[in-house]
């Protein structure tokens, strides 16, 4: 590696866990979710990306991917606090329904951003991902085309591996224990991300809660997606289109990468074990890992 090189992708991630982070109470994250309902602020470039991607997947996915959600997982005891596993009343969670609402952020021209309504963001579905696509940048900046960057399970890959060849990626098979190989895939030049839900849930009276909440209805999902795989550009893309598509289940996911050429690959639990199903645009990538 040349000189410097390490360290400077180290203050990169330091810089954008200072910007991002939920547990650093000076984060600049927390100084937003502060700030009074109305009151404009000024952010760091790269927290004005963020929001600017986050507003998009939202939009594209109807509100699926919300980052304004953390009221009601904490409330079904999925966040810090333990709630003992107790199942909130529908008043409960209408009564917070209107803290999740990430159309109430208003992002204005020179990295302005106001607060419509009194909401809280956590940018962890989307932060990891947007990690690893600066350090790939970085990275590039310093003439490398040849790479694979991994922040907190979020991928940017360019270039080729050691032997000239694409990277090869393995998907997990969802156990609960540790999982097998599921599928390989070749990859270039892309971001992916991976996303699932078969470690953490609480059964309440035979029934299992899932801690994919949905936003829009502060429920916990009934579907079985098990896992969801997604390639896209940027790994910030990739990392929020995979909660989202958590969110969505299977048929809408499909549904959505259909329509918008998205390569994804899902995991659906059965009686059986899991099955998998992926779109028409991830064919390719399972092609060239054979």
């Amino acid at each position: 590696f040349p000189d410097g090189i390490e360290d400077a992708v180290q203050q990169l991630l330091t810089r954008l866990d200072q910007s991002m982070s939920t547990y650093k109470p000076d984060s600049e994250l927390n100084n937003l979710n502060r700030i009074a309902v109305g009151e404009e602020l000024s952010v760091s470039a790269d927290l004005w990306q963020v929001l600017q991607g986050a507003q998009h997947i939202y939009a594209l996915t109807l509100g699926a991917f919300d980052p304004t959600v953390g009221p009601l997982v904490d409330l079904w005891g999925f966040g810090p606090q333990d709630t003992g596993d107790e199942v909130p009343s529908e008043l409960e969670i209408n009564a917070l329904l209107p803290k999740v609402n990430f159309g109430q952020l208003r992002l204005a021209g020179d990295n302005k951003v106001t607060k419509l309504a009194a909401i809280d963001l956590d940018l962890s579905a989307i932060a990891k991902g947007y990690a690893a696509q600066q350090v790939a940048t970085l990275l590039r900046t310093q003439g490398f085309s040849n790479f694979l960057v991994e922040v907190g399970g979020e991928l940017q890959v360019a270039g080729h591996n050691r032997k000239g060849l694409p990277w090869r990626i393995a998907i997990e098979v969802p156990n609960l224990l540790h999982g097998g190989v599921e599928q390989v895939i070749a990859v270039t030049d892309s971001g992916v991300a991976t996303s699932g839900d078969y470690r953490n849930y609480f059964e309440r009276d035979g029934v299992r809660y899932s801690h994919t909440i949905d936003p829009r209805t502060g429920q916990p999902v009934t579907h079985n997606l098990a896992s969801v795989t997604v390639l896209a550009d940027t790994a910030g893309v990739a990392d929020a289109l995979a909660t989202a598509f958590m969110v969505m289940g299977t048929e809408k996911t499909l549904e959505l990468a259909a329509q918008r050429d998205i390569p994804v690959y899902l995991l659906v639990k059965t009686d059986e074990g899991f099955q998998a199903s992926h779109s028409e645009a991830f064919k390719p990538y399972i092609k060239g890992a054979e």
